[in-house]
């Protein structure tokens, strides 16, 4: 199981499918938001490392505090991501990669954009992240209110039993942001039972701040730059509080060039054309 070794101790967790010697290769960083692992492209529509692989390398891994990426302090920073993520494609001798990103994905691949464009050949952007009309900040923030309404109601014991029960945070917020490492690994799981939960408290809104920051509409990027953005992107809009279509539609009326297939491009009669799409936008950005 490959891993690269963080200066802050992080170590990251990645995986590859498809040849190395293909064209340009594709990074993909997964949905999930705070447990943004490679796991959940094998349960969406489309899953990138069995659709694209036959073509070119494609890189999946878990970001800090997800999946089997632990050992990470109890921090959080998008400068932070940015370099596991070129630590990866370093480890790999990869230049330049296309990047795909699902849900917070996109907003890490429009700050990879941003601050790395020479690492960046293309993006696509699946549901994507932001603040509009019909959503708050508080919509992403409001998943960390139970896990800390918990530690100060019951202790971290009562945390620490809710994460061994559903290690899941997308499906258990009781358990709180770390809740797969508490599951895996036992030294971790005994610091955070002893930990005071004021402690916790102050660390869990300190992370909840960094993944998703007052700084809307994208989290990650301005407007102005993005009005700039020198990748092309295809975007495939959601449609619900977390990925409302109108921020899809909104990057791809600002971004020079960015390209937004139909909300329904992933129901079943739409699907094998949509997989075309990407197929070909790859190939034209190789």
């Amino acid at each position: 199981m490959p891993f690269v070794e963080r200066p802050d101790g992080a170590r990251i967790h990645y995986q590859t499918w498809g040849p190395e010697d293909g064209a340009t290769p594709l990074l993909l960083i997964a949905p999930g938001g705070v447990r943004s692992e490679i796991g959940f492209w094998h349960r969406g529509e489309i899953d990138p490392t069995r659709e694209f692989a036959d073509e070119r390398m494609v890189i999946g891994m878990d970001q800090r505090h997800a999946g089997e990426s632990w050992d990470a302090p109890l921090e959080f920073s998008y400068e932070l991501a940015l370099g596991d993520q070129l630590a990866v494609l370093d480890a790999l001798g990869v230049e330049r990669a296309h990047v795909m990103g699902g849900c917070i994905g996109v907003a890490y691949l429009l700050r990879m954009v941003r601050d790395a464009p020479e690492r960046v050949a293309s993006g696509i952007g699946q549901n994507p992240v932001g603040i509009d009309h019909t959503n708050s900040r508080e919509t992403f923030m409001d998943m960390f209110r139970p896990t800390v309404a918990l530690a100060r109601a019951e202790g971290m014991a009562a945390v620490v039993a809710s994460a061994l029960e559903d290690p899941q945070f997308v499906t258990n917020n009781d358990g709180g942001p770390f809740s797969r490492r508490i599951e895996a690994d036992p030294g971790f799981r005994d610091a955070l039972t002893a930990m005071p939960p004021e402690d916790y408290v102050a660390t869990v809104e300190r992370v909840g701040d960094a993944y998703w920051p007052d700084d809307p509409p994208y989290f990650t990027v301005r407007e102005e730059w993005l009005r700039g953005c020198p990748a092309p992107l295809l975007i495939l809009p959601g449609s619900d509080p977390f990925h409302p279509t109108s921020i899809a539609e909104r990057i791809c009326d600002e971004a020079p060039h960015a390209h937004c297939l139909a909300v329904d491009c992933r129901a079943p009669a739409n699907l094998p054309a949509t997989l075309e799409e990407i197929r070909a936008f790859l190939r034209a950005h190789s």
